[in-house]
């Protein structure tokens, strides 16, 4: 493949990969690191991708999102003097109102993972457990672990009253 396919495939398909990224880091920032670091490292690889650019990429940023929260962060230094503010985020009155975003974030990266890739992405047990390099029988756990958390997330409780037992939207 060549360099102009890199970029049809990009203009094509980074709203749908910025998408993931942002329900994997719950962070718009973050996000687009996280997507552009996908890229980065895919471009380079481009030439020996044959078949299925998506999953490849997909692939790509799931471990380095992996790899993101095994690493030690060190990003913030205590100091006497408090920076200066930042002005209010454009998207944090749309993100408030999304209940489900709240309780997806507080779930463990690794059960996060699993429900994007799963009920989001709509990604097979067996698709998931290969791009998180696990077994299927942990994707299985991780996914009943996340949804029992939601089940009784105090951010879904109020919607969950009228719904019907085991509906979980």
């Amino acid at each position: 493949m060549e360099r102009i396919d890199f970029d049809e495939f990009v203009a094509a398909r980074s709203t749908g990969l910025l998408r993931t990224a942002y329900l994997l880091t719950h962070d718009h920032a973050l996000a687009e690191d996280l997507l552009q670091t996908a890229l980065a490292k895919a471009w380079f690889a481009w030439s020996r991708i044959e078949t299925s650019p998506e999953a490849y990429v997909r692939r790509i940023l799931v471990t380095t999102y992996a790899s993101w929260w095994r690493r030690r962060w060190n990003g913030e230094h205590a100091t006497e003097e408090l920076p200066e503010t930042p002005g209010p985020d454009a998207s944090a009155a749309s993100d408030a109102a999304h209940d489900l975003w709240t309780a997806m974030g507080r779930l463990p990266r690794r059960q996060r993972a699993v429900v994007v890739l799963r009920y989001v992405e709509d990604l097979s047990e067996a698709q998931t457990a290969d791009l998180l390099g696990c077994s299927v029988g942990t994707v299985k756990s991780q996914a009943s672990k996340a949804l029992a958390k939601l089940r009784i997330d105090p951010a879904l409780s109020e919607d969950r009253q009228h719904l019907p037992e085991g509906d979980l939207r």
